[in-house]
């Protein structure tokens, strides 16, 4: 059974031989166009923006409308067409959710200071990336350069991986409520936020990450809708969360697996994240702070408590002293020049069956 049937249906934004982007959602192995459609004139554009900026109403009559005419859409296959960024990215947003993978990057670079931020179980706690630098999956990576320490400038030799997921905003608003997350959230994708861990550690404190993760994100080129996954009940949280932050909001049940040059070397589990999309939008947006159509904010690095199950390579190889070895004998601790990285993911689906998200790429270059 397809993971890409009736019952997923996500957006892209494809072009053929002549170039010209067009709308379309995948179906199987083939691009379904739906450039014959018109609602509202948004498969004219070149990205999902409008489509997105329409609301949670006119998305559920088009996905109906969609598995209606299915059957007399043009279809082309996959393999013929290339994939774009599906969206104008308008602010991008990137959460540190996992309560394994911060408890793992604590021990791991803070043996003396373990435990988690203070501040951790009290809030979603994030930071503001750089839109200009989200690609779509399949865009060359550059190995970023960097001060790597007081009298050390270069390029980065600690290049990492996160395997996150991507929540895609399609109506703006402000103080957004838990309870309110599906009117605004248009979909999901998966990200990779490549950082440079030797730039991270010398320049993280005192305001956090800068140059060491705004070089590069990756984006999957399918945005599947919301509509498409079965909601599970989120961890419980203690202590209880601010009032803003309740109810929770539903989890999403999602196996993430990363690829390194061919090699599976984990597949970390979504399920388990403490904070949930809906609080991290609340949180956002408490403070009075706008999200807008195309805003992209990210999970955090997604790592449950096993090795096998780490959402970077940082915990993978515990810093690079327990190396990988891949299926060619290789070993490494840390990306190299000509490295390729697949995220993939599966889901539970709204129906009852398996979904796929498809995959983000890239591949390493000096």
């Amino acid at each position: 059974m397809t993971l890409f049937g009736l019952d997923n249906l996500p957006y892209g934004v494809f072009s053929g031989p002549g170039g010209e982007r067009r709308i379309g959602v995948r179906l199987g192995d083939s691009v379904l166009d739906l450039s014959r459609l018109d609602l509202h004139g948004v498969f004219r554009e070149p990205t999902l923006n409008a489509l997105m900026a329409l609301g949670r109403p006119q998305w559920r009559r088009l996905r109906a409308q969609i598995v209606e005419l299915a059957p007399g859409l043009p279809v082309i296959p996959l393999a013929d067409v290339r994939l774009h960024l599906p969206f104008d990215v308008a602010d991008y947003t990137d959460f540190y959710s996992s309560e394994q993978h911060a408890a793992n990057v604590s021990r791991i670079l803070r043996p003396d200071r373990p435990h988690l931020p203070t501040a951790w179980k009290h809030l979603p706690i994030g930071y503001h990336g750089r839109s200009a630098t989200v690609i779509v999956s399949g865009t060359p990576v550059q190995r970023p350069h960097g001060q790597l320490g007081p009298a050390a400038f270069g390029p980065a030799q600690r290049l990492d991986i996160e395997a996150e997921v991507g929540f895609v905003v399609g109506v703006p608003g402000s103080r957004i409520a838990t309870t309110d997350f599906a009117e605004h959230v248009f979909g999901v994708v998966l990200v990779n936020d490549w950082s440079a861990r030797d730039m991270q550690a010398f320049e993280y404190q005192p305001l956090g990450p800068f140059l060491a993760k705004s070089f590069a994100t990756s984006v999957s080129p399918w945005v599947v809708p919301l509509e498409a996954f079965a909601p599970i009940a989120a961890p419980p949280q203690d202590p209880r969360p601010h009032d803003y932050l309740l109810p929770p909001g539903a989890g999403l049940d999602l196996t993430l697996r990363v690829e390194w040059n061919g090699t599976e070397v984990s597949r970390p589990p979504f399920a388990q994240m403490y904070w949930t999309a809906a609080q991290q939008l609340a949180h956002l947006t408490v403070n009075g702070a706008r999200v807008r159509t195309g805003d992209l904010y990210a999970s955090g690095t997604v790592s449950g408590p096993a090795r096998e199950q780490a959402g970077s390579f940082l915990e993978l190889t515990e810093n690079g002293s327990r190396p990988v070895t891949l299926a060619d004998g290789s070993e490494r601790g840390f990306l190299l020049d000509g490295d390729t990285v697949t995220i993939s993911a599966t889901a539970a689906g709204a129906n009852g069956t398996t979904i796929g998200l498809g995959s983000v790429t890239g591949t390493v270059c000096s």
